[in-house]
């Protein structure tokens, strides 16, 4: 299993959950099984072409990730940060 940690931003989408749980071996499929358990996460955090958004940034165990084509394995931890702007 892959834990997820989800940014208070996209609570709406888990039910306030901040931690989840996912399978897959990679993190585009932890994406495509993160969305399967919460319809519509994934379109906030992926665009069409399948990358990352400009707002949004992924750490694996610590690391930053700039592709969702990353390998996964079980155990690891995915951080979903959202970036935060205004002004």
């Amino acid at each position: 299993m892959i834990e997820v940690f989800i940014p208070s931003p996209l609570f709406s989408y888990t039910n306030s959950k901040k931690k989840v749980e996912c399978e897959g071996n990679s993190l585009e499929k932890v994406l495509l099984e993160l969305d399967k358990n919460f319809k519509g996460i994934r379109f906030r955090i992926v665009n069409e072409q399948n990358e990352i958004r400009e707002h949004i940034n992924f750490f694996v165990n610590g690391n930053l990730v700039k592709t969702i084509k990353i390998p996964l394995k079980s155990g690891d931890k995915v951080h979903i940060i959202c970036a935060l702007s205004g002004g």
